[in-house]
């Protein structure tokens, strides 16, 4: 995909897996709703940072996704969330795992990266964190999505602003049936999220391929070395294929305003927003 105008832009994905035609088309709505709203603030001179936070906190609040308040639970019926988020410049980040009581670890992560000097809290230290934050506790129940909710699909957004600063933030629900105690691609760096100054990443899919093959930093050292994002990311998604057989996706958008969308499972939810216009697609044919 190209970007035929110019900054800012925003991409958010609402996970990759086996989209059917009436979940698909929920899918498209809710990326396109998040992507309108978190456009605004990027539109008037807001930070990547904040756009993509905002999106994915309306993902996770929109219990159609597997993140936030649409999570899956693991082997013992719990739910268990983790996020990510990363900006450009000198790759701060900041990461939350295994939390229970709280509906949007996309902030819990970005408050970690802006208020501790840490880069990933996990478990009861991380909701310690959260509490001495003034984050609200909610009941874990409130954060189970419906039975037939999507399993191993994931939410994100990447972003560039008018500044020519990135954004990139992974969140998830977790996959369901686990063993306790797992943790995913979505809170590493370098796996299920990337930002540099020359382009951020988010990735969606089976976690334990895209950190076995480091997805995110893959499409990212291509990029650095010149190569064409839509090239680098489709090298990065040959490379989990055929190392690990799984299923991912992933979106990307560089410091030029290239971006990419590439998966190699069934469908993935995305929505683009370029000069206030969405463009949605979910099925992989789209």
């Amino acid at each position: 995909m190209k970007n035929p105008g110019r900054a800012p832009v925003l991409f958010l994905h609402g996970g990759a897996g086996n989209w059917d035609g009436r979940r698909a088309a929920g899918a498209e709505a809710g990326c396109r709703e998040a992507g309108m709203e978190a456009w605004r603030g990027l539109d008037a001179g807001g930070p990547a940072l904040e756009s993509v936070c905002h999106a994915v906190r309306l993902l996770e609040n929109d219990p159609r996704f597997n993140a936030g308040r649409g999570s899956v639970p693991n082997r013992d019926g719990d739910v268990c969330m983790d996020a990510s988020v990363m900006v450009s410049g000198n790759c701060e980040a900041g990461a939350v795992a295994e939390i229970r009581h709280f509906p949007n670890p996309v902030l819990l992560a970005r408050a970690v990266m802006e208020h501790s000097p840490h880069v990933l809290l996990f478990g009861a230290g991380a909701e310690c964190f959260a509490d001495e934050h003034g984050f609200d506790r909610c009941d874990p129940d409130d954060l189970r999505g419906e039975d037939e909710a999507p399993d191993h699909e994931t939410v994100g957004a990447v972003a560039l602003d008018m500044n020519g600063r990135l954004a990139a933030a992974t969140s998830t629900g977790g996959r369901r049936g686990s063993l306790p105690g797992r943790v995913g691609d979505s809170p590493i760096p370098g796996a299920g999220v990337w930002a540099d100054r020359h382009v951020a990443i988010s990735c969606t899919g089976i976690g334990e391929a895209i950190l076995r093959v480091a997805l995110a930093r893959h499409v990212s050292v291509l990029v650095a070395r010149g190569v064409a994002v839509r090239e680098a990311a489709e090298e990065a998604m040959r490379e989990l294929e055929r190392e690990t057989g799984s299923e991912a996706g992933l979106i990307a958008v560089t410091a030029s305003g290239a971006i990419a969308r590439v998966h190699n499972a069934a469908g993935m939810a995305t929505c683009v927003v370029l000069d206030g216009e969405t463009h949605t697609a979910c099925l992989a044919d789209s």
